[in-house]
């Protein structure tokens, strides 16, 4: 019987905070944890910074220009068959005026103020952030 141990995910999460208010993502219904909120991100490439990937991801999924901050967390969550090692950021708009222009990756967004990011149903891996955010 083997005992292979679950594989290590690399990924980013970004907490885009604007004008008091960070960006929520909403996972698409055709995905792993569909429904559930994030703070959207994607998976660091071999070689990749979590910086660089995240202004990718970010660029990509949202068409956003993003300046990554700070490191807010970094968490190890285990789900059937692999861990994420989630490396949160914040980070904020290169321009205040952007607004998100492609969804694909997700079916909704919402900007909350950080005491009413409890009120969504949140990706396991995503809670250490929200309780750091939201003084919970």
């Amino acid at each position: 019987m083997s005992s292979a141990s679950p594989r290590i995910i690399r990924v980013t999460a970004a907490v885009i905070e604007k004008e008091g208010k960070i960006l929520c993502a909403q996972r698409p219904q055709n995905d792993a944890l569909a429904g559930l909120w994030e703070f959207p991100g994607g998976k660091i490439e071999p070689g990749e910074a979590p910086e660089a990937c995240l202004r990718r991801e970010i660029q990509e999924e949202l068409g956003l220009e993003i300046e990554v901050r700070s490191l807010l967390c970094k968490t190890l969550h285990e789900y059937p068959g692999k861990i994420i090692e989630l490396h949160v950021y914040r980070c904020r708009l290169e321009d205040l005026r952007q607004l998100p222009a492609r969804l694909e990756s997700h079916q909704a967004i919402q900007w909350l103020r950080p005491e009413e990011l409890l009120t969504l149903t949140w990706a396991p891996a995503d809670l250490e952030a929200v309780r750091l955010l939201s003084g919970a």
